[in-house]
């Protein structure tokens, strides 16, 4: 794997696009960003024609890998007879039944583009529907780019006054947050106990802090969120952009049996399309009907409608979660096993199929992890296996048993010359 067509081509890109890259982390990767040319099924091919096997799927929204054909001819289907229109179209409403039907809470949703437009989405309905101002969220929690929830990313933010999470952050609107700890059912029966003179309209969580460290909910956390939302009128909304449609096909309501108010989906919806969406109780999502904006002028284009609907058809078939959960069952064993030879070299957390690697004695961020992480990344992407600088490990149905066996083998070499 020589890499030199990337190395020449990230220096090529940062002559025009800021820091090289389409989204900020991409340039964490070492030895410098990969830049491929084609990509399918569980492959991608580098401008060297240099072939990896892909753990990154797009940091999150390729289930079914690069490329399924399903979507594909759904997606080219309806691109040769309409692209952006501006006016209402069928496939409109047949994706949004097709999302409905999945999900257990879903009575009516809202159109978006990404993850942290329609988590911004959410907070509106929240505040509308309560006429509060303040969220609480939970330490190390990513919920997007956006000023108002880009902050308390570290452990010790907990219960105090939340700063901005990077420079150019507005701190201001981070008067509207409050920070609790994950699973930490004690602190959020005390915060949301003073709900009303907090004056605090929704709780916003990820049900397995996909960005935190693939860290499960405890068994009776949610349940808890749940109770105290409804006793002290609070929303209850889920950030299911990375698990939602991943972990299972109604999400997280379905894994872990507790129905949101609201959830927020976006990635694997739309197989490698851009597409996400606010589901929920029909009464917050109606708001939209009574004064509350929402807008975008690509929400619900033609091309996303017909890919989330191909997606959502497929992702209906419960042999899809057999497989998945078959295929990261066995990473977790065999690439598991590698890390279990040394109590140095780490473990992986694993909610379906979403992993993290988490090192010994170390700690996950979302900008990367610690402990041999690092070394790992680089020693594979140069025997052909790309996975991301945060640690996290994602999963498709197009991974085999022998792609996660060459990676296990790959590894092993790896570690035994450290």
């Amino acid at each position: 794997m020589a890499l030199e067509s990337s190395r020449s081509a990230f220096e090529r890109a940062r002559r025009s696009v800021g820091g090289g890259v389409g989204s900020g982390l991409r340039a964490a990767m070492p030895p410098h960003p990969l830049f491929v040319r084609e990509a399918r099924g569980a492959q991608v091919w580098d401008l060297d024609g240099d072939r990896y096997v892909d753990y990154v799927m797009a940091w999150g929204p390729l289930v079914l890998g690069h490329g399924d054909p399903r979507v594909v001819s759904a997606v080219s289907e309806v691109a040769t007879r309409m692209q952006v229109v501006g006016t209402g179209h069928p496939l409109e409403y047949l994706a949004a039944e097709a999302v409905l039907e999945a999900v257990p809470h879903g009575e009516r949703l809202l159109w978006s583009n990404t993850g942290t437009e329609a988590v911004q989405v959410a907070l509106r309905l929240a505040r509308a529907a309560t006429g509060r101002r303040r969220v609480l969220k939970f330490a190390k929690s990513y919920h997007g780019w956006h000023d108002t929830v880009y902050a308390g990313m570290s452990e010790d933010d907990c219960d105090r006054p939340a700063t901005p999470g990077g420079p150019g952050q507005s701190a201001s609107v981070l008067d509207d947050l409050v920070v609790a700890r994950f699973n930490d059912v004690q602190l959020a029966e005390r915060l949301l106990g003073e709900a009303v003179e907090r004056d605090i309209a929704a709780v916003l969580v990820d049900p397995v802090m996909s960005n935190a460290g693939v860290e499960a909910p405890s068994a009776q956390f949610l349940s808890t969120l749940r109770t105290l939302c409804d006793r002290h009128g609070v929303v209850l909304v889920f950030d299911e952009v990375i698990a939602g449609f991943r972990i299972a096909r109604g999400g997280a309501a379905e894994k872990y049996g507790v129905l949101p108010d609201l959830s927020v989906f976006g990635k694997a919806m739309a197989g490698g399309f851009t597409q996400s969406a606010v589901v929920g109780r029909a009464e917050l999502v109606d708001q939209v009907t009574a004064g509350v904006v929402h807008a975008g002028t690509f929400n619900a284009n033609p091309i996303a409608m017909a890919a989330v609907e191909a997606t959502m058809r497929v992702l209906a078939d419960p042999a899809v979660y057999e497989q998945l959960e078959e295929i990261s069952s066995d990473f977790e064993a065999l690439v598991g096993a590698v890390l279990g030879s040394s109590p140095d070299f780490g473990s992986f957390n694993r909610v379906g199929s979403l992993l993290q690697y988490v090192p010994a004695g170390g700690a996950t961020g979302l900008h990367g992890t610690s402990g041999l992480w690092t070394v790992i990344l680089e020693g594979m992407l140069r025997q052909g296996f790309l996975f991301m600088p945060s640690g996290k490990v994602f999963l498709s149905t197009a991974h085999t048993t022998a792609d996660i066996e060459a990676t296990a083998e790959a590894l092993d070499r790896l570690l035994r010359k450290l």
